[in-house]
């Protein structure tokens, strides 16, 4: 959202101050409506102690003209100078009024029978014209010789205790804010302490460039909820540093696998214009560098294949291929080569492979060249095709020089370079690169192996069909 501020700090401090907030201030309520009714709860219950004690004192005087007698007595017992207090029998004048504001007895005002004793229930809350609360209670009493029933009326307003309320309010209200405000301010404090470790991540970041990859970010002191970004940058900085190396070795392959055919075209081309040559000689000539430009230009189409196949920019078509009648056709096509080299084909095979037929033809092609240019003379060229539930997998093996274990999985590197690896590509360099790239091309896989000494398996294993 644009309207938050952009600095993560600001952000959280004010989502603390939020909820510092809207706890402090639910507190601040809870205290202050339990501390209102706390004030109100004793009003009511002093105030009727005061009705039950006049209630006695009814019951004690011998007739109702000695309450009469003593009206000073009554208003003297009152807690505050604006308190009401009335004697009367029930539908008469009071012949006890303690009443200095001339406040109306509210007419829904019940007096509790004599025989029942008060409770916080019967209190009334009517306020007055001022807007003051006043607490009303009445009850019934029997004088104790003659007999006569007599209502007992008493108010209070909450004037003094409002004041107190307020009061009260206004200090939660206060405290809640420099509450808030401290919690703010602390909570700011403490982000941008326990930001810090971010500030040091940004700094090595920024040491980061092309010529310094080597440089990672610091997982030891960084936050634990930071630490799995750290990591997962760290490798991603490996899989760069090891993607960078990689294309700078390519980039310098590359330029040694253009310079050989290039400085044979400007040497030939040299030597023959040194002195006038024959129509013979100049046709060697010509043929010589057409042999060194379809060189180029077979590295060409093979680079600008890997470019495609690595941003999945070729979109491939499948169907079924039988694997005994394609790994047969492709035997037959290097049976003379093989004869030359002193091979043979051993072809194994059965089922389906659900696979772009010219693509797969490609990948062993280029698998079965290699097995044929670079295997031991006398032994055999095996063609294994296999086909598992809806998976298939085809195979080629020869045997010829011994590949070391920690160099099979970089026999797929472009132009990689390995005393017994560099037997196992194209002149080029780029025919198992194209291999690796077909197959990924298809969802697969493919893998070298070497199960004997001289013994080496190139494996393509093809994902399910698909229909």
């Amino acid at each position: 959202m644009k309207w938050l501020p952009r600095s993560l700090a600001v952000r959280a401090t004010l989502l603390l101050a939020l909820i510092a907030c809207a706890v402090t201030g639910m507190l601040g309520a809870y205290f202050f409506y339990t501390t209102r009714a706390a004030i109100t709860e004793q009003i009511d219950t002093r105030l009727i102690g005061r009705v039950q004690h006049f209630r006695r004192l009814v019951g004690n005087v011998q007739t109702i003209a000695d309450l009469q007698e003593r009206p000073l007595l009554f208003k003297a017992m009152l807690g505050a100078e604006s308190d009401v207090l009335l004697l009367r029998r029930p539908g008469e004048a009071p012949f006890i009024d303690v009443n200095p504001r001339r406040l109306s007895v509210p007419g829904t005002l019940a007096a509790v029978a004599a025989d029942r004793d008060l409770v916080v229930g019967n209190v009334l809350n009517i306020p007055t014209a001022d807007g003051v609360p006043m607490h009303w209670v009445a009850a019934l009493a029997r004088s104790g010789r003659d007999g006569d029933m007599v209502e007992v009326v008493a108010g209070h307003p909450l004037t003094n205790e409002l004041k107190m309320i307020r009061a009260n309010r206004d200090r939660v209200v206060l405290s809640a804010l420099v509450a808030t405000l401290a919690s703010t301010i602390l909570a700011y404090l403490v982000l941008r302490h326990g930001l810090r470790p971010l500030h040091r991540v940004a700094g090595k970041a920024a040491l980061i460039n092309p010529i310094n990859l080597a440089v990672r970010l610091p997982e030891h002191d960084a936050p634990l909820e930071v630490q799995h970004m750290v990591v997962a940058f760290n490798a991603m900085l490996d899989r760069i540093a090891t993607g960078y190396e990689r294309l700078s070795q390519f980039s310098a392959d590359l330029a040694h696998e253009i310079r050989t055919p290039i400085g044979a075209l400007i040497g030939q081309t040299q030597v023959a214009l040194q002195r006038a040559r024959s129509g013979t000689e100049y046709q060697h000539l010509l043929e010589s560098n057409l042999e060194e430009l379809n060189r180029l230009r077979q590295i060409a189409e093979n680079i600008l294949f890997l470019a495609q196949a690595d941003h999945a920019s070729l979109a491939i078509e499948r169907a079924p291929i039988a694997l005994h009648g394609e790994l047969k056709k492709i035997a037959e096509y290097f049976e003379g080569p093989a004869d030359e080299s002193g091979l043979r084909f051993d072809v194994r095979a059965s089922g389906v492979a659900f696979v772009n037929a010219a693509l797969c033809r490609r990948a062993i092609n280029n698998l079965v060249v290699n097995a044929v240019r670079h295997g031991a003379r006398g032994t055999t060229v095996r063609l294994i095709g296999a086909q598992d539930g809806d998976m298939a997998t085809i195979a080629v093996e020869n045997e010829g020089v011994p590949v070391p274990p920690e160099q099979l999985g970089r026999l797929f590197d472009r132009f990689y370079r390995g005393d017994a690896a560099r037997s196992y590509t194209e002149s080029n360099g780029l025919g198992l690169a194209i291999v690796k790239a077909i197959m990924a091309l298809h969802g697969g896989e493919v893998c070298a192996s070497c199960s004997t000494p001289g013994l080496i398996r190139f494996e393509l294993r093809f994902p399910a069909m698909r229909g």
